[in-house]
């Protein structure tokens, strides 16, 4: 009502809302995990944010970049593209990053052989009716505000091969292809 009783600024409101409308590049596609959940498909998230919107409370008790939730029956990757040996050990340096729109190469955590637990549950996951849910970030911080920089939700993937163990290089492909936009942020192979 206090709005429709100044023309000036609703006119100044919708104008606004029609130039950001104009200029969306990317629209959030809906995920279905088999229960409730507010993540969609490339939009970006606080760790702490996605996780507690998959049912995980106690944020502070993860370190690592791979959360299994047994519960859920899903395993969540959290992977940081351009990593600084300041900010990461030797042992934490993985390789990851797409190799095309729809697929992606990423390293399991360098204690995973390719017999145990972990790797069986990651390579017969489909068999097993349980998802893989990929997130990127391409800096752990942000250059201009140092804050922790938002993961992008690229979605479920499904395994297609590996190589090597302790870590395994896991070749996966994404259920929805990541967009141009994040193509070259994601694709090591075309920086320099």
């Amino acid at each position: 009502r206090e709005l429709k009783a100044n023309p000036y600024l609703l006119s100044e409101l919708i104008e606004l809302l029609h130039y950001n409308y104009e200029r969306i590049d990317v629209i959030e596609r809906p995920v279905n995990l088999g229960f409730d959940c507010p993540l969609g498909i490339h939009s970006n998230y606080s760790r702490d944010q996605l996780l507690v919107a998959l049912d995980f409370l106690n944020t502070k008790s993860m370190r690592e970049g791979v959360k299994h939730l047994p519960e859920k029956k899903i395993d969540i990757f959290l992977v940081t593209l351009n990593k600084s040996e300041k900010d990461f050990s030797e042992t934490t340096l993985y390789e990851d990053y797409s190799v095309s729109e729809s697929l992606f190469h990423w390293q399991s955590q360098s204690t995973t052989s390719e017999d145990s637990p972990t790797a069986r549950r990651y390579i017969e996951h489909k068999q097993r009716e349980h998802k893989i849910l990929l997130f990127v970030r391409e800096y752990k911080r942000d250059p201009l505000t140092r804050a922790a920089s938002p993961y992008t939700f690229l979605g479920p993937v499904d395994y297609v091969s590996h190589t090597g163990s302790r870590p395994m290089s896991i070749l996966w492909k994404l259920d929805t292809p990541i967009p141009a936009k994040f193509l070259k942020k994601t694709n090591q192979l075309l920086i320099g």
